[in-house]
């Protein structure tokens, strides 16, 4: 199948997902995980329609996106992967969402950089729903304290964002997540990947990340946020 066709089918399986949904979200926008895509690929599914791309690195986000936000203003472009304070400068100025703030530290560089150039990218918090320790997130139990402090800084935090262990079910991650929001006033979910993305339709997901079932398989250990 085409990128433009994985993207029908992604699509649909969405609606569905919300349709037999007790109570889902307002919305569910699709965050095509675009990692290790080449500009082509990329091209192919703007020219479907798609508009929100999610990537893992500032690096490499660097090298494809400058001139496709430019040529598309509309272009949504989601940071998914670990920020390191040494990269927030960069981040700001070509994200327009950062799925991964996880701790103080960051948010301090983040709140800095907003004052240095008057950019900040809306923001969620990362929770290491299982946590793992070798896996990026805030702990469950400091998800509160982090919120309450980027609050604090007045940075634009809007969500929550989780990436459930591989060998676990997801759903309780997911009903944990959207909990959680819901505990801190907090609207945005993005949770849900290749795997998983309608289960996390049903716990109410705003965002879900899919990379591979519409670019295509990549190694097992460039997957992790897809």
């Amino acid at each position: 199948m085409t990128i433009q066709e994985n993207l029908a089918d992604i699509l649909a399986r969405i609606e569905a997902a919300r349709k037999a949904a007790i109570k889902p979200a307002p919305f569910t926008h699709l965050v095509a995980v675009s990692k290790t895509v080449p500009e082509s690929g990329i091209r192919e599914a703007l020219a479907s329609g798609q508009r929100l791309f999610g990537e893992n690195r500032v690096q490499e986000a660097q090298g494809k996106f400058p001139a496709l936000k430019s040529e598309f203003p509309d272009l949504e472009l989601h940071l998914i992967g670990p920020l390191q304070t040494n990269k927030v400068k960069e981040a700001a100025a070509l994200f327009d969402v950062i799925q991964t703030l996880d701790r103080a530290r960051l948010a301090d560089a983040l709140a800095a950089e907003r004052q240095r150039s008057g950019q900040c990218p809306r923001l969620f918090v990362q929770v290491n729903t299982g946590e793992e320790p070798q896996k990026a997130g805030v702990m469950p139990k400091e998800t509160g304290a982090l919120i309450a402090y980027a609050r604090k800084l007045e940075l634009p935090l809007e969500g929550l964002m989780c990436i459930p262990p591989v060998e676990d079910d997801a759903a309780p991650h997911f009903a944990f997540l959207a909990k959680l929001a819901r505990d801190h006033g907090l609207v945005n979910l993005s949770m849900g990947m290749s795997g998983d993305f309608e289960m996390a339709v049903k716990f109410g997901a705003t965002h879900v990340r899919v990379g591979t079932a519409i670019f295509g398989a990549r190694n097992v250990d460039q997957a992790m946020t897809t």
